[in-house]
């Protein structure tokens, strides 16, 4: 059964306080999706990378890719308004049937361990989505008045996101809608269920400037 990564990078640097992209921030000597992509590339499944962008950053990639000579085979597809259409139009791009992981192109720190877990469920029934447990409390707001709730039926759902291919095309072909907050949504509408697997604390997607100093520092440790 082929393995497909769909790469989504379409986010803006507006929390990151950036002039750019924040996919194309510098993280330990190259933009962070390119760490994206060599997660893919070297977690041992043979994964056929599809990345999607925007229109209007394709060109500011491909001068990445070829100022740093960067090797990872992949391809790339358009994105779309949103990321519902992004991602449809990278699940597109796929032919034949196989398992695929949707990933934030934002989270260049995805392990190959996690990876293998969401692959190794979808393939046993369907799906499998990378989640942590929450580890703060955490309050509830109701009617003004804020309540203690119990972190412990809390997740923090996290990407990749795989799935069976035929399955989750079946998904996109539903109607758009604003309850799809990720892929696990859409699939959950269809009528599946949502598979749980282990992610990791350090997969985290780099939102804000203190998340790439975060980043480096686990980068660091890893060396």
């Amino acid at each position: 059964m082929k393995n497909y990564a769909v790469i989504v990078a379409g986010g803006s640097g507006s929390r990151m306080q950036a002039s750019q992209p924040k996919q194309f921030l510098e993280l330990d000597g190259k933009p962070i999706l390119m760490h994206t992509l060599e997660a893919f590339a070297n977690c041992q499944l043979d994964m056929h990378i599809i990345l999607v962008l925007p229109a209007n950053h394709i060109d500011t990639w491909q001068k990445l890719v070829n100022l740093l000579q960067f090797k990872t085979a992949h391809q790339i597809t358009l994105g779309g308004a949103t990321r519902f259409d992004s991602v449809q139009n990278g699940l597109n791009e796929i032919k034949g049937n196989g398992i695929v992981a949707i990933h934030d192109g934002a989270r260049p720190l995805i392990s190959s361990d996690v990876i293998h877990r969401t692959v190794n469920q979808a393939k046993k029934s369907g799906n499998g989505i990378a989640a942590v447990k929450v580890k703060d409390s955490i309050r509830q707001i109701k009617n003004g008045q804020s309540q203690a709730v119990d972190r412990n039926q809390f997740y923090s759902v996290q990407t990749p996101q795989t799935f069976d291919v035929d399955l989750i095309k079946k998904a996109f072909n539903q109607s758009q809608s604003n309850q799809f907050t990720d892929d696990a949504s859409v699939i959950e509408a269809f009528g599946e269920k949502v598979n749980l697997v282990e992610g990791g604390y350090d997969n985290l997607k780099i939102t804000t400037p203190e998340d790439l100093i975060i980043a480096d520092s686990i980068l660091k440790r890893r060396k």
